[in-house]
């Protein structure tokens, strides 16, 4: 008698022999067994897949997150005790000396003073654009170790020369390059500003600081009041903490802007983080407006992918469909800057040369508004040699006035090379635009 037929008693009509019994266990057997292999593989890559996810994020966190090394230069000799009144105490030294200043690009101090970098600007200053090219190229291309082969400035004054020309394939090539041979975040190409390119003259600031609440109004209203500025900037890098209160006001603001005003944003960045500590998908005790607010800053900043989930995210928390993206018009973005000042901007022309008299004229009218000069170079390629040492000799007028503090901001890297050659870092504290 079989094994199993002991236990069949009674059962012999609807009972199987033991060879099938046997037959169906080692079947079932076999496929649980296949199954928990199966299992073990999805395990093992999921496992695998988690693991890659880390290592790629801390690649990323290597290439992309680590701030550029600080590079100052050696001390210069300590000033005489007497100012002869040509230049400001404070700004004795070079401007990258400042300590404590959250804007000061890192830039080697060797480079600043580099022949290839001084021939280059003198260059492009000229008007001699492809030479200036060719030696920048040549310099970047330099994998041989020789000092300043492997200095940043050259690199962003090739990258801002390819934007001036519109050769954004060449720029991207260069981007590729920069990442490989410095293993970090390389620049991005930037369509040059339209509308307003062609605007000199001053350029109002609308500055949000501290709680964003019920007080925003009065600067909201100020944004609504110069809405129509052919340039206007509005920075939010101060703000610290957001309420629903105030979210509205700065969104009805924000939405008066003509489309066709160049829009200069600061800080909106930090202010779309402290909208999503804010808020939570499904709860409406915040109301609209900050969810509105949001969506509006990811649209300004040209977040198509985030304006898409934030937006779903709203219209599963209030049951409406979502709004649609819009691409931005005429808007650039700036990095946050904590030392930046307050102050409306005189936003300088696309290019300084031949007569300069009335520019300076408007620059003198803008100086007897206050003692905080601040000159917006974003829209500013290109200084003659002679255009340059006008613009310098206006500005050491100005600077005798102990009082008074001059910053050039957003200089292409260009131009900030031969600001620095004629001087200009002894009256003004120059801010080259960040890659």
């Amino acid at each position: 008698m079989g094994l199993f037929t002991r236990f069949r008693k009674g059962k012999t009509d609807h009972s199987v022999d033991d060879d099938e019994v046997l037959a169906r266990l080692s079947a079932n057997s076999e496929l649980r067994r296949q199954r928990e292999q199966a299992d073990l593989q999805r395990d093992i890559a999921r496992a695998t897949a988690l693991k890659i996810d880390a290592i790629e994020a801390a690649m990323a966190a290597d290439m992309f997150d680590d701030p550029e090394p600080t590079f100052r230069r050696p001390p210069r000799p300590t000033p005489p005790a007497q100012q002869d009144g040509n230049t400001l105490p404070l700004l004795d030294g070079a401007v990258t000396e400042l300590l404590g200043d959250e804007e000061t690009p890192a830039e080697a101090a060797a480079a600043e003073r580099a022949p290839v970098v001084e021939e280059a600007a003198l260059l492009y200053a000229g008007g001699d654009a492809a030479a200036a090219r060719q030696l920048l190229a040549a310099a970047v291309a330099d994998d041989s170790g020789a000092p300043g082969a492997r200095d940043r400035t050259t690199w962003w004054m090739l990258f801002d020369l390819y934007h001036v020309l519109g050769e954004q394939d060449a720029f991207d090539d260069l981007a590729i390059d920069y990442a490989s041979r410095f293993e970090t975040s390389p620049p991005s190409w930037q369509p040059p500003p339209a509308g307003a390119a062609g605007y000199s003259g001053v350029a109002p600031t609308v500055q949000f600081s501290g709680m964003l609440d019920e007080r925003a109004v009065t600067q909201a209203e100020r944004l609504r009041t110069a809405a129509d500025a052919p340039v206007l900037r509005v920075d939010f890098s101060r703000v610290l903490a957001v309420t629903p209160a105030g979210c509205g006001p700065v969104l009805d603001a924000l939405r008066a802007v003509s489309p066709q005003r160049e829009l200069q944003l600061a800080g909106a960045g930090e202010l779309v983080a402290h909208l999503r500590a804010l808020l939570d998908v499904g709860r409406r005790d915040e109301g609209e407006a900050p969810w509105l607010l949001l969506l509006e800053l990811l649209r300004l900043l040209n977040r198509e992918k985030e304006f898409e989930e934030t937006a779903m995210d709203y219209c599963v928390t209030f049951e409406m469909s979502p709004p649609q993206f819009v691409a931005p018009g005429n808007v650039a973005n700036t990095p946050r800057q904590a030392g930046a000042p307050a102050a409306d901007r005189y936003l300088l022309p696309h290019v300084i040369e031949a007569d300069v008299e009335p520019l300076l004229a408007a620059i003198c009218a803008y100086a007897g508004q206050g003692a905080m000069l601040v000159f917006d170079c974003s829209h500013l390629v290109r200084i003659d040699l002679a255009a340059g040492g006008q613009l310098l000799g206006c500005l050491r007028a100005l600077a005798q006035d102990a009082s008074r503090r001059i910053e050039l901001r957003e200089l292409n890297h260009l131009v900030a090379a031969l600001l620095r050659l004629l001087g200009f870092a002894d009256v003004a504290r120059l801010f080259p635009h960040r890659y």
